[in-house]
């Protein structure tokens, strides 16, 4: 099982030290949050900053917001990153739901489902080195990946889920293992009968926070806060993880289901984190 570390949104100045401590540890992906407005720092331009600082690890965005941006600068950020770390962006990507990000956008949510569709029909078009259209060329450089970086699709919807067989290379879950499991079966069933090859890879989400009590006080603070627009912050909170055992209960959970990473998203801004969850990998 591949275990990636989940990097706060609080400080942007602290995630170097998790990415390095992260890259020297047993851990595959460091994964990072999207919103607008609010004060994480935008993914792309932070995994860019850590991907230069590190060798090994995989950068992961879980998920963008893609209908909130251009779909042809879009493409060429996402192949620059892939290109410039030899591979190692998986772009993950969801819808949002908050009215505000959507507001100063300009983007109607009602319609971001569909936009993501048309802008994955774009995407996967210049990933691929064909012109965008319209008398417009190719929109370069080349991704290191063939036909673009590997996309992850979010979500609970069936059309989310059937986005991941018609559109991309895997599923990435925010749920709890007991419900997680029905999500997974039904995103193999799509995959299936889009006639797709092999497996979609599954990864999974656990919000986690190891340490004294200042540090677990500070991650259900932070989670708090983040999740406040969708009305179930205290449901978000109170399925943190805060020991050992149980943070390998999960893993285990999600392994047995067939989960093929499991991303540990620790909200709080203390860095010791990292090494902490090594210990007990």
């Amino acid at each position: 099982m591949n275990v990636g570390i989940g990097l706060p949104t609080g400080d942007p100045a602290t995630l170097l030290t998790w990415a390095r401590r992260a890259e020297a540890g047993p851990f595959s992906t460091l994964g990072l949050l999207d919103r607008l407005v609010y004060h994480n720092p935008e993914p792309l331009v932070a995994l860019a900053f850590l991907a230069g600082a590190t060798s090994r690890i995989r950068v992961q965005t879980e998920v963008l917001l893609a209908p909130l941006r251009d779909t042809a600068l879009l493409a060429k950020q996402a192949a620059t990153l892939d290109r410039m770390t030899g591979g190692r962006l998986v772009l993950g990507l969801g819808i949002g739901g908050r009215d505000d990000d959507h507001q100063v956008t300009g983007i109607d949510k009602r319609t971001r489902g569909r936009r993501l569709d048309g802008q994955m029909a774009v995407l996967r078009r210049l990933w691929s080195g064909r012109p965008y259209g319209d008398g417009a060329g190719p929109i370069g450089p080349a991704p290191a990946r063939p036909g673009g970086p590997e996309v992850l699709f979010g979500g609970f919807q069936p059309a989310a889920l059937e986005r991941v067989a018609r559109w991309g290379d895997g599923f990435l879950s925010a749920a709890e293992p007991s419900w997680a499991g029905g999500l997974f079966e039904t995103v193999r069933a799509f995959w299936k009968e889009y006639g797709r090859d092999g497996e979609p890879r599954m990864v999974a989400q656990v919000n986690v926070a190891l340490g004294p009590e200042e540090a677990v006080a500070g991650a259900r603070a932070a989670m708090h806060a983040y999740y406040a627009f969708t009305g179930m912050a205290d449901r978000m909170v109170a399925g943190l993880l805060t020991t050992p055992s149980g943070i390998r209960a999960a893993i285990t959970a999600f392994t047995d289901l067939g989960a093929d990473e499991v991303m540990l998203y620790c909200h709080g801004l203390d860095p010791d984190q990292v090494d902490r969850l090594a210990d007990i990998l």
